[in-house]
C-alpha cells in the first residue's frame, strides 16, 4: 500500500482548489437545503482565534431571494442608496494593486465584449452582481460589530473553506462585497439582528460553463514576486 507524502495536497485537494473561481453566471437549477447546510456544516471546520467561530450566515432563496434581489437591484439602478459601512478599499489604491484591479475589470469586461466608454454596459454587468448573477442561492456572511482585525481574518478563512466545500460538492460560488453596501436593505429584509454587520455576500449555484465569462480567469502573481525564502543558519 502506498501512501501520500505528507509534504504534497491529495490530487482531489488540489484539484479542488484550482477549479474554483468567481463564477458570474450560474444555472437556474436548484440547490436543495441539505446540500446548502452540508456545505456549511464543512465551512464550520475553518479555523479561528481560539475557537471563536465568529461568523453568521443568513440563506436567501426562493422568493425572498427574489424579492431581496429586485429591490436592491432597482435601489443600485437608482443610484445614491450606496452606504459603505467599513472601509474595503484604501483611497487611493497603491499603484501595484490598482494595475491588478484594472486589468481584472478590463480582462473581464473584453470577455464580455463591452469596450471602454460603454456605461450603459458596464453599469449593466455590475447590477448583475445583486441578482447573484443568476445563482438560486445567495448567503450573506455576518459579523458582530466590535470584533476586531483577528475574527475579520477569521471570516475570510471561513469564506474560504465555505467555497472550496461547495467546489467538493460539484457547485460553484462567488464572493460579492458589492452587496455590503446595500447593508441597509438585507437587514431590513431578512430581519439580520442590529449588532451584525454584512461582510459579504456568497452566489451560490451550477455554474453556466457556456457563459463566456466563466472562461476569464485573472493572472495570479508568481510565488517569485509575492514570497521571500529566508535561508541560512541562525548564526549566519
Amino acid at each position: 500500500m502506498t501512501s501520500t507524502p505528507r509534504n504534497r495536497p491529495t490530487p482531489e485537494a488540489e484539484a479542488v482548489i484550482r477549479s474554483r473561481r468567481s463564477i458570474r453566471a450560474f444555472l437556474p437549477d436548484p440547490v436543495d437545503e441539505a446540500t446548502v447546510r452540508d456545505i456549511l456544516e464543512l465551512a464550520s471546520l475553518a479555523p479561528s482565534g481560539t475557537n471563536t467561530q465568529p461568523w453568521r450566515v443568513h440563506v436567501a432563496s426562493g422568493a425572498v431571494r427574489d424579492n431581496l434581489c429586485g429591490e436592491i437591484t432597482a435601489a443600485f439602478l437608482r443610484g445614491g442608496e450606496y452606504q459603505e459601512e467599513y472601509a474595503y478599499a484604501p483611497t487611493p489604491w497603491p499603484d501595484t494593486y490598482q494595475a491588478r484591479r484594472r486589468a481584472c475589470g478590463w480582462g473581464l469586461y473584453g470577455t464580455l465584449g463591452i469596450a471602454k466608454g460603454e456605461k450603459d454596459r458596464m453599469q449593466a454587468q455590475h447590477a448583475r452582481n445583486f441578482s447573484f448573477f443568476g445563482a438560486p442561492v445567495g448567503l450573506f456572511v455576518t459579523i458582530e460589530r466590535g470584533l476586531e482585525y483577528g475574527s475579520w481574518l477569521d471570516i475570510g478563512l471561513f469564506l474560504q473553506t465555505l467555497m472550496l466545500a461547495a467546489r467538493a460538492k460539484g457547485l460553484d460560488t462567488c464572493p460579492q462585497q458589492a452587496f455590503a453596501g446595500f447593508h441597509r436593505i438585507i437587514q431590513r429584509r431578512l430581519q439580520i439582528p442590529e449588532q451584525e454587520m454584512v461582510v459579504c455576500g456568497v452566489a451560490l449555484g451550477y455554474g453556466d460553463m457556456n457563459a463566456p465569462e466563466n472562461h476569464f480567469q485573472p493572472a495570479r502573481v508568481p510565488v517569485g514576486e509575492f514570497a521571500v525564502f529566508h535561508r541560512g543558519t541562525e548564526d549566519e
